[in-house]
C-alpha cells in the first residue's frame, strides 16, 4: 500500500499541464488569455486597453484600473482578475452590460477614462460556479463556441472555481474496461446525454441511452478545450471523483463483492459498491489517475454521497467510514486532493441528517481537505444550523433556479444583504467563498448580476442604487419608467418567500381543474399578481426610448410572458367553475380564451432567440453522426423538458419550458384534448373521467417525446411591437379580472 501511495505521488508530480500550477503572490501569471478576451469582446475598440500584473492582496485576487498614457490600463493578479477589471470598466464607467439574455456593448466614443485609480480586492478565496444539474438542464448540447462565451462570462465575473464535468463518460469507460468490462457489459450503464448528471450522482443507470462511443470521444476533446481555457484564466476547475456507483453488470462480474441498492424517484435500482470493499479505493484511485492522465488536475474533486438517497443506516461509524473511503480513494491518486462536497443532502434529507450523522460524515476528512457548498444559502442556509459545518471551510451559494424553469423569480433583498452579513458574522466559521449553484441558467439575468456584485465587495449591496445602475447599463440609458417597473418587480416577483423555486404557470401543467396541482407544478404566488400590471404598464411606457435595447426587449417580453402566465390561472379557475356548474356555454368560452392565451404567449416568445424550442432541439441533433444518433439525442432533448422519464414518471413537467414551440406544439394541444373530453362529458350529462384522460394523455405525451416535427430556430416578429400589442389586448381584461376577484 505504501508503494502504491509513492507511485501515485510521483505520477502526480510528473503530470504538468499549462495553467495547472497554483497562483501565488510572487509568481507572475500569464495574462495572454485576458488580452485575447478583450479582443474577442471589444474587437477594434480593444486597442484602447493595456494589461499588467499586480500581486494578490492577502492571498486573494485583486484588480485595478486607471488611465495611463491616454489608455485604460487593466491590472490584475491573474488573467481572470484582469477580465474582471474590464467588466468593472464596462459596467460602471462605460455603462455597458454583458448577460445571457441581452447585451449592451454600445461603447461611448471616445471611451471615457477612469477618473482615478480604481482598486478592488475580493474577500473570497473561492468563487464557485455551476451545479451538476446545470450540465443537463442548460448545457447538454453546448459546443465549444457556446462554452467559450460562457468561460469569458465567468472570467468577467471573477469565477475561479468552476465545476467541470464534461467528458467524464470517456474516463469511466476506460476505468471499467481496465477491470474487464466490455461494451456489452456497459450498455445499460451510461445514460443518454441529457441525463449525465443524475448518472454521475448515482441516481440512475442507462436512461436515455445507449450512449454512442462517438459522443464519448467528441466530449473528451471538448473537455480538454474547456479545461485549457479555464486554467489559462487562472481558474481551478473541480473534477468529479468516485462515490461508489458501479455498472449493473458489476454484480455478475464480481459476485463476491458486497453491493447495496439505491432507488431514486421511481427509476430502477442502481448499485453502490460498499466502501469497506478493497475495490472501492482501487476503482476510486484508478478513476482519478485516468482522469488526471487525460485532463490534468487542480487537486479539487467533487463527490456527493447519498444524493437524495437516505443512507441504509444512521450509524455514525458507517457514515464516517463512507467519507473516509471516498477521500482515501482521491488521496491515493492525488495526495493534494481536496474534496468539494455539496451540502444539499443535509437540507434535502434533514430528517435523517442530525448533528451526530453530519459530524460523522464530515469529521472523517481533515478540515483542510474538504470544502462544503452551502447549496441554497439564500433560502435554506444549512451553515447556520451546523455551527458552520463544524469547522470545515464552506461557500455561500445561491441556488435560485430549479429545472431551468421559465419564470420571474428571486430573493433579491436576501442576495443583496446576506453574503456580506455572513462574511462578518463570527458564527460563520470558515466562510471562504461565494458561489452560483443554480440548476439552469439563461434566465433571470438580474439575479445573477446582483449575486455577482458580492464577488468584489464585502459590504451589502444598496439595492435602490444598484437597480437604477442596472437599468442604465442594461438598457443603455437611465429611464424613470423602467426604474419604477423594477422597483415593483423587486417587491413582487423578486421578493418570493413562499415557493421553493419560482412559481409555474398552469399552462405547463398536465391538464387539471386544480388551482395548484402540486408536485412538479406549483402555481402559488407570493405576491399579488395585479401589482405586476403596474410594472408592465411602466415598462411599456419606457418602450419609445428603450425599444432598441437588447436587454430591454428581453425584459419586456419576459414581463409580458409572466403577466399572461399568471392570468392563465384566472381563466383556468373560471372554466373549472363552469364545469362544476355544468355551464357548457361558459366552459367553451373560457376554455377557448385559455387556448388563445397560449397561442398569444407563443407568438410573443417567438420574437426572442432566448425562448425558442427549435434551438434546443437543433443543438441536440447537431451532435449526431448518424441518423440513429440524431434521433437518440432529439428524444433525450424532448424527454427531459416534458415527461423527464417514462410515461409514468413522477418528474413530468419538472423541467417545463415556457418557450415558443413548446406552447403551441405541446401544451396547447394537450389542453385542447382535455377540453374536447370535458365538453363531450358535459354534452352527455356525465362526469369527466379525469383518470382515463390522464392515462390516455400519457401515451400522447410519449408520442411527442418520440416525434420528429421541427420548430423555428430564428426569431419572428418585433419583440417590442408584439409585447405592446399584447399589453393593449390584455391589460384591461386582466385588470378587470383581478378587480372582480377582490370583490
Amino acid at each position: 500500500m505504501q508503494k502504491l501511495r509513492y507511485i501515485a505521488f510521483i505520477t502526480c508530480l510528473l503530470i504538468h499541464l499549462p495553467g495547472v500550477k497554483a497562483q501565488n503572490n510572487t509568481v507572475k501569471p500569464d495574462l495572454t488569455e485576458a488580452d485575447k478576451l478583450i479582443r474577442r469582446i471589444l474587437k477594434e475598440r480593444s486597442a484602447a486597453f493595456t494589461t499588467a500584473w499586480i500581486p494578490q492582496e492577502n492571498g486573494k485576487d485583486v484588480f485595478e484600473l486607471e488611465a495611463k498614457n491616454n489608455k485604460i490600463e487593466l491590472r490584475g493578479s491573474n488573467a481572470l482578475s484582469v477580465a474582471s477589471a474590464l467588466n468593472y470598466y464596462l459596467k460602471y464607467i462605460a455603462h455597458c452590460d454583458i448577460t445571457w439574455n441581452g447585451t449592451n456593448l454600445n461603447l461611448p466614443n471616445p471611451l471615457p477614462l477612469p477618473a482615478g485609480l480604481v482598486r478592488k480586492s475580493t474577500p473570497y478565496q473561492y468563487r464557485y460556479y455551476l451545479n451538476y444539474c446545470t450540465f443537463n438542464y442548460t448545457m447538454s448540447w453546448w459546443n465549444w463556441e457556446r462554452w467559450e462565451r460562457e468561460i469569458d462570462w465567468m472570467a468577467l465575473n471573477g469565477i475561479n472555481m468552476p465545476l467541470a464535468l464534461t467528458g467524464q463518460n470517456a474516463i469511466w469507460d476506460k476505468v471499467y474496461k481496465s477491470l474487464g468490462f466490455t461494451d456489452e457489459d456497459l450498455k445499460g450503464f451510461f445514460s443518454g446525454p441529457a441525463y449525465f448528471n443524475w448518472f454521475w450522482m448515482g441516481n440512475l443507470d442507462g436512461w436515455g441511452g445507449p450512449l454512442p462511443q462517438s459522443w464519448m470521444k467528441s466530449h473528451q476533446e471538448l473537455q480538454k478545450k474547456i479545461l485549457e481555457r479555464e486554467r489559462a484564466f487562472g481558474m481551478t476547475p473541480v473534477l468529479p471523483a468516485f462515490t461508489g456507483h458501479v455498472p449493473p453488470s458489476f454484480k455478475d462480474k464480481f459476485p463476491q463483492v458486497k453491493l447495496k441498492k439505491t432507488s431514486w424517484v421511481g427509476f430502477p435500482d442502481v448499485y453502490i459498491l460498499d466502501p469497506n470493499e478493497p475495490m472501492f479505493t482501487e476503482i476510486g484511485r484508478k478513476f482519478i489517475e485516468e482522469e488526471t492522465k487525460v485532463y490534468g488536475t487542480n487537486h479539487l474533486y467533487s463527490a456527493d454521497t447519498f444524493n437524495e438517497n437516505t443512507p441504509p443506516v444512521n450509524d455514525s461509524i458507517y457514515l464516517n467510514d463512507v467519507s473516509k473511503k471516498v477521500y482515501q480513494a482521491m488521496a491515493l491518486a492525488d495526495p493534494k486532493a481536496t474534496w468539494i462536497m455539496q451540502g444539499w443532502l443535509f437540507y434535502h434529507g434533514a430528517k435523517f441528517w442530525k448533528e451526530k450523522q453530519i459530524k460523522a460524515l464530515l469529521n472523517a476528512v481533515p478540515n483542510d481537505k474538504m470544502i462544503i457548498l452551502d447549496l441554497w444559502s439564500e433560502r435554506y442556509p444549512v451553515w447556520s444550523r451546523t455551527e458552520a459545518y463544524y469547522g470545515k471551510p464552506w461557500i455561500w451559494c445561491m441556488l435560485h433556479n430549479f429545472g431551468q424553469n421559465v419564470n420571474m423569480y428571486g430573493l433579491m433583498d436576501r442576495v443583496a444583504q446576506h453574503p456580506a452579513e455572513a462574511l462578518h458574522n463570527p458564527a460563520a466559521g470558515k466562510l471562504s467563498g461565494i458561489g452560483l449553484t443554480m440548476e439552469g441558467i439563461e434566465q433571470n439575468p438580474v439575479m445573477y448580476e446582483l449575486m455577482l456584485e458580492n464577488v468584489w465587495n464585502d459590504q451589502p449591496v444598496n439595492l435602490d442604487e444598484w437597480l437604477k445602475g442596472y437599468v442604465h447599463r442594461r438598457y443603455g440609458q437611465p429611464n424613470e419608467n423602467a426604474d419604477k417597473a423594477w422597483s415593483i418587480l423587486r417587491r413582487t416577483a423578486y421578493a418570493d418567500t413562499v415557493t421553493s423555486g419560482g412559481p409555474e404557470s398552469i399552462v405547463t401543467a398536465r391538464p387539471t381543474f386544480k388551482a395548484n396541482p402540486g408536485g412538479t407544478t406549483t402555481t402559488k404566488l407570493a405576491y399579488d399578481p395585479a401589482e405586476l400590471l403596474t410594472a408592465w404598464q411602466n415598462l411599456v411606457a419606457a418602450a419609445p426610448e428603450l425599444k432598441n435595447s437588447d436587454g430591454f426587449q428581453y425584459d419586456l417580453v419576459d414581463l409580458t410572458r409572466q403577466v399572461l402566465a399568471n392570468y392563465a390561472s384566472v381563466l383556468q379557475q373560471q372554466f373549472a367553475a363552469d364545469y362544476q356548474k355544468k355551464n357548457t356555454r361558459d366552459f367553451k368560452t373560457h376554455s377557448q380564451q385559455f387556448l388563445t392565451l397560449i397561442s398569444d404567449m407563443d407568438k410573443l416568445l417567438a420574437t426572442r432567440k432566448d425562448f425558442l424550442l427549435g434551438n434546443w432541439l437543433n443543438a441536440a441533433k447537431s451532435w449526431g453522426t448518424s441518423p440513429e444518433e440524431t434521433a437518440l439525442y432529439e428524444k433525450n432533448a424532448r424527454n427531459l423538458i416534458t415527461l423527464w422519464g417514462d410515461k409514468d414518471s413522477r418528474l413530468h413537467e419538472y423541467a417545463c419550458k415556457q418557450w415558443s414551440g413548446m406552447l403551441n406544439g405541446f401544451y396547447r394541444p394537450r389542453w385542447q384534448q382535455f377540453f374536447v373530453m370535458v365538453n363531450k362529458a358535459l354534452e352527455q350529462g356525465k362526469e369527466a373521467d379525469l383518470k382515463a384522460f390522464e392515462k390516455d394523455i400519457k401515451t400522447w405525451e410519449w408520442n411527442w417525446v418520440n416525434g420528429k416535427e421541427t420548430y423555428a430556430t430564428v426569431p419572428n416578429g418585433n419583440a417590442v411591437t408584439i409585447a405592446t400589442a399584447m399589453y393593449k389586448k390584455y391589460y384591461p381584461v386582466i385588470e378587470r379580472a383581478y378587480q372582480e376577484s377582490k370583490k
